[in-house]
């Protein structure tokens, strides 16, 4: 259970990391409303969490060549979804999907393993204190 709740807050404070970059990366195309950002967030991180299982095995049974992209497929379509159900997020050119999928996938799976990275220092260092 412990395992579970570290994984769902790093991968929380990951797309929270990756949306807010984003944001500041490309404002014009890519924005976040601070009185929506919190809907928009659990709306991303439930279809991530939701949808990428999915994906992966759809891609696995009818696109093997795909299966690759399954992060960046996922993030996108839970973009889409923070998009149209939550009024924190609004996307509103090509280049703000597509530039915004990229640097979403990329920004929250860094700061995910950042984050992680740190919390196992703290832990090892611990044990040996």
């Amino acid at each position: 259970m412990v395992r579970f709740l570290w994984n769902l807050l790093v991968t929380v404070i990951g797309a929270a990391v990756g949306l807010l970059l984003t944001a500041l990366i490309i404002p014009d195309d890519f924005e976040l409303e601070a009185s929506g950002f919190i809907v928009a967030l659990v709306i991303f991180v439930l279809a991530q969490a939701i949808l990428s299982p999915f994906i992966l095995k759809m891609s696995v049974r009818y696109a093997s060549a795909l299966t690759g992209g399954v992060a960046l497929v996922s993030t996108f379509v839970a973009l889409l979804l923070a998009n149209i159900f939550s009024d924190g997020l609004t996307i509103s050119s090509l280049l703000g999907w597509v530039l915004g999928t990229v640097l979403v996938w990329l920004l929250s799976a860094l700061a995910g393993w950042i984050v992680g990275a740190v919390f196992l220092k703290n832990k090892l260092e611990d044990r040996k204190g």
